[in-house]
């Protein structure tokens, strides 16, 4: 019986194994290495055979990856297939090492990982993309050497063999060989890469997707996106119960001005009226003396698009990533065309770029009708604050100029700030202080300190113009951010306090007083009945899903959330105790926020599995009705409901 190695030299040439290897091998140990990289940025330590573990996926893919292609290399020895393979071999090489390093650089970024729906999302948008690659000189400079060894390294690794033995010419198999053993290379291949497609759940050591090769995610849930699709795609959509809404004038009516002051990427930890002990925004704290401030205030998906849509128009977001900025894609009215209907202007100013989270077409379904991106704007002077805008105070002129022309008639103004967002970068304007030893957070820090200062320059501009007492100012974040609390950065997909836990206050120059201080449970679609009541309008014909911040908030209301990516989160916050559903990524968490403020106990497993099963069953439903609410959306059809039998089917480890 023949050895192992003595089959491969019956069915590959020297050279054709030198050639092979002379590219796999380098993309073997680059992959391994960049896995067991992000494995010991891991906290914690997990120990060796755990560790070994989490690269058994990988071990598994590169394995069936280089048998497949000593399969194919067997099985065409010559000929114009020949020359078809291995430009294929070359060309799906550099790409998986492509890949790779995305997923890489994207887990080292957002401690996440990544797969079919994130890569399904962003290379159509790639411009938008583009802009967040920012590597050293040397990166790129290492990366076009790699490339190029890609391209001719193998064929000059041949030759040099060939030449050698006595041989020229593209690799080509000698004579010899068996049918058989190509075959059985090509099975060989995908049993391995097979057993790197674990489907179990994830565990309290990994996720599910981080413990699979990048590849193998990749692949995995691309099938699963393609056996889902049809998951929401029958049935009838659901109308809103908003979408007729109207408004009626009250005895109470005043035809005041709206002031929506996004506050990007801050989360309430991190600002002085939630944190006195952290000085980032000692004039917003003033400000709060004198306002109504939601001591437990939350975004409802932590994503600024999606928190754009829920406090203009009072609604839950759908899942679908950026699907409020498609032609009918909010399916109730918002405050700028319920006002608008008053006799109120409306126009939205913001710092960045105006196709950043498609947010033209978002203003434009909000009925806005003036929009000011960063394009209308005259950047001289000022700095850039992340890769898609510049500091906020490049709004203060056009808003000025704008309140000119509209200060004898009631208005509503949104102003969208960039600055707190990533890749923080604070202007220098008003000076950096340090407020922390990691560099990172303490950019992020310095940024919404920045903020504090536009907030400031705003409110006085209001003054200057005499336009203060007649306005009322609601500022808010629309998401927080992570620093890898729970492992995690940026904001996506953390269902964590860290990213959905926000500041909300509205600050109104006749109801100063002592300030007032909201004790439940309140979220951004409560924006949109408490100003309508503050301007003492009633709505007819429609009813929205929030609760005006005026009056007591429901001691038994339940808060719902999703993350941006589909099927990547869904939480819920019951009184003090919040439930986290990973999909069976991960097991699911419960933690009492009244005890353990950053969520690092988790409960789940001490509770009634009837219990948490019930927390599921109604956050899987929760989501599939405001989706239903959605043109083209599902009304909860048979194959939705059976989605979500399979889905509470799966119990995490």
């Amino acid at each position: 019986m023949k050895s192992f190695p003595s089959l491969f030299r019956g069915a590959l040439s020297r050279r054709d194994l030198v050639y092979l290897l002379g590219l796999l091998a380098p993309l073997v140990i680059y992959s391994l290495v960049l896995k067991a990289s992000n494995i010991a940025s891991r906290p914690g330590g997990r120990g060796l055979v755990r560790n070994l573990r989490l690269m058994r996926s990988d071990a598994f893919f590169n394995l069936g990856y280089t048998l497949i292609w000593f399969g194919l290399f067997a099985a065409v020895r010559r000929g114009p297939l020949r020359r078809a393979v291995v430009f294929l071999f070359h060309a799906t090489t550099i790409l998986a090492a492509i890949f790779r390093t995305g997923a890489y650089q994207y887990y080292r970024e957002t401690g996440t990982t990544l797969d079919y729906d994130i890569v399904a999302l962003w290379v159509p948008r790639f411009g938008e993309v583009k802009p967040m690659i920012q590597l050293p000189r040397l990166a790129w400079s290492l990366l076009a050497s790699a490339l190029l060894y890609a391209v001719l390294g193998p064929r000059l690794l041949a030759r040099t063999v060939g030449q050698r033995r006595g041989a020229e010419g593209v690799p080509a198999a000698e004579p010899g060989g068996s049918p058989l053993v190509s075959l059985g290379l090509c099975l060989a291949a995908l049993g391995f890469g097979s057993l790197s497609l674990p489907i179990g759940p994830g565990s309290a050591v990994a996720s599910r997707s981080f413990a699979r090769d990048p590849l193998a995610n990749l692949i995995s849930t691309g099938i699963k996106r393609a056996v889902d699709r049809d998951d929401a795609a029958t049935g009838r959509a659901v109308e809103h119960p908003a979408a007729r809404a109207v408004l009626v004038q009250t005895p109470q009516t005043e035809r005041r001005n709206v002031v929506l002051i996004h506050l990007e990427s801050t989360r309430a930890r991190s600002v002085t009226p939630y944190n006195g002990e952290l000085n980032t925004m000692p004039f917003l704290d003033e400000l709060a003396k004198e306002s109504l401030l939601a001591e437990r205030a939350y975004t409802t998906v932590p994503h600024t698009a999606k928190a754009v849509a829920s406090v203009n128009c009072g609604i839950n977001p759908g899942s679908r990533p950026n699907s409020e900025a498609d032609p009918g894609g909010i399916p109730a009215p918002g405050l700028a065309g319920l006002l608008k209907g008053q006799g109120y202007s409306t126009a939205f100013f913001q710092s960045s770029i105006e196709n950043f989270d498609d947010l033209g077409d978002l203003a434009k379904n909000l009925g806005y009708e003036e929009y000011y991106p960063l394009e209308s704007m005259n950047t001289e002077g000022f700095e850039r604050s992340n890769y898609f805008g510049y500091e906020d105070d490049i709004m203060l002129g056009p808003s000025e100029e704008w309140l000119k022309r509209h200060k004898e008639e009631p208005f509503l103004i949104k102003y969208l700030t960039g600055t707190g967002h990533h890749d923080y970068l604070p202007p220098t304007r008003y000076g950096l202080e340090d407020f922390s030893e990691d560099d990172r957070l303490n950019r992020y820090l310095n940024c919404l300190r920045y903020q504090d200062f536009f907030v400031k320059n705003l409110i006085e501009q209001y003054k200057k113009l005499g336009l203060y007492e007649g306005t009322i100012f609601v500022l808010y974040g629309d998401h927080g951010e992570a620093f890898g609390e729970h492992g995690r950065y940026a904001h996506d997909d953390v269902p964590y306090e860290e990213s959905l836990r926000i500041p909300l206050i509205i600050h109104d120059p006749r109801r100063s007083g002592d300030g007032k201080r909201i004790k439940g449970l309140s979220n951004l679609t409560d924006v949109l009945p408490t100003v309508l009541e503050l301007l003492g309008y009633e709505v007819e014909n429609g009813e929205y899903p929030g609760y005006s911040l005026l009056h007591p908030l429901p001691e038994d209301r339940t808060l719902m959330f999703s993350c941006f990516n589909k099927n990547k989160c869904l939480a819920s916050i019951k009184g003090s105790e919040k439930y986290i559903h990973h999909y069976g990524n991960q097991p699911d968490e419960l933690f009492d926020l009244s005890i353990d403020t950053f969520e690092q106990e988790n409960l789940a497993s001490m509770r009634d599995k009837a219990e948490t099963d019930g927390r599921r069953e109604g956050l899987l439903v929760w989501r599939l009705e405001i989706d239903a609410q959605y043109a083209g959306q599902a009304a909860r059809p048979r194959r939705a409901i059976k989605r979500v039998r399979g889905l509470l089917s799966r119990r995490p480890s």
